[in-house]
């Protein structure tokens, strides 16, 4: 069913949700297909629709996410590689440590690598103090958002880091896998948070010097 038929979309989503596949196929324009594309958007739709607090920021929340799992399709299917190498950073709720790590990440790659995050239940904002904790640093993820994986994000990651999602944290072949130890930062306040944030930066840190000085190879 396309999202034009679906009654539960009000018709302000349904006019944002055409903008957003119309973008999404000028981004992919060469490499999918708007059958595809619309797929993917409606799907990551989905996703949002039961614990989106705001509802007329879903469109753009299915954009955003639509994106990502487009970006990491490609390289499933070989159809982009830019020879960067790809973090994928796990957690719980998608919520606090795995959102520190990925801004960290981001702050620290710069253009030389790519990382994405996701949570095995994810929840339904970021938490505030982690969003606190890293504005000290000078990193702002208050625009960042809870998200699940798919299996197109976990095929295209070449590291996968796991903090806490125990027997729920996906198992995928030819990929190098990490687990940090790390406390949960939920309920804690940002005094609390501080020390798991720093320790973060540090195993980043790490693992950046790692997969830049080296190819990441999988196995097949």
């Amino acid at each position: 069913m396309s999202y034009m038929d679906r009654p539960d979309i009000s018709l302000e989503q349904h006019t944002q949700l055409r903008a957003a596949a119309a973008q999404l196929k000028s981004d992919f324009d060469g490499t999918f297909g708007a059958e595809t594309i619309e797929r993917f958007l409606i799907s990551s739709y989905d996703e949002f629709a039961d614990r989106a607090t705001v509802a007329q920021w879903l469109p753009l929340l299915a954009q955003r996410f639509a994106k990502q799992r487009l970006k990491a399709l490609a390289r499933v299917e070989g159809k982009h590689n830019d020879g960067k190498p790809t973090v994928l950073f796990l957690c719980t709720h998608n919520a606090g440590r795995s959102q520190m790590a990925l801004g960290f990440f981001t702050a620290l790659a710069g253009d030389s690598a790519v990382a994405w995050s996701g949570g095995s239940e994810p929840g339904h904002e970021v938490n505030p103090a982690a969003i606190a904790a890293m504005r000290e640093v000078g990193i702002d993820i208050s625009q960042e958002f809870p998200k699940p994986w798919t299996d197109e994000i976990l095929g295209a990651a070449d590291v996968i880091i796991t903090m806490g999602c125990g027997d729920a944290c996906p198992i995928f072949p030819g990929k190098r896998y990490e687990d940090w130890d790390l406390a949960d930062p939920h309920g804690k306040d940002v005094a609390a948070v501080r020390p798991i944030r720093d320790e973060i930066k540090r195993r980043v840190e790490v693992l950046l010097s790692e997969i830049l000085t080296a190819p990441v190879t999988t196995s097949a």
